[in-house]
């Protein structure tokens, strides 16, 4: 498993993957993984070379009246 903390490590890591002619899935997350997420995971392992997850608490999709610090980060 790798960990990336950018958009440009990962891409220059996935650049050398796709070159290589590797498949990449993509399964996006806020955290909180849940069955739903291993689903998808498992499809994405399923039906590609590599998969990335990435688990991302997007702060503009909290409005205003909802709490962003209490959001669950367990993985």
């Amino acid at each position: 498993m790798l960990t990336f903390r950018t958009i440009k490590s990962l891409t220059q890591c996935l650049r050398g993957y796709r070159a290589a002619g590797l498949r990449v899935g993509f399964v996006p997350t806020m955290g909180f993984l849940h069955q739903g997420h291993r689903a998808l995971i498992d499809e994405s392992v399923t039906r590609c070379d590599i998969s990335v997850v990435s688990i991302f608490v997007n702060p503009t999709q909290f409005g205003s009246n909802e709490d962003l610090d209490r959001y669950p980060r367990a993985l």
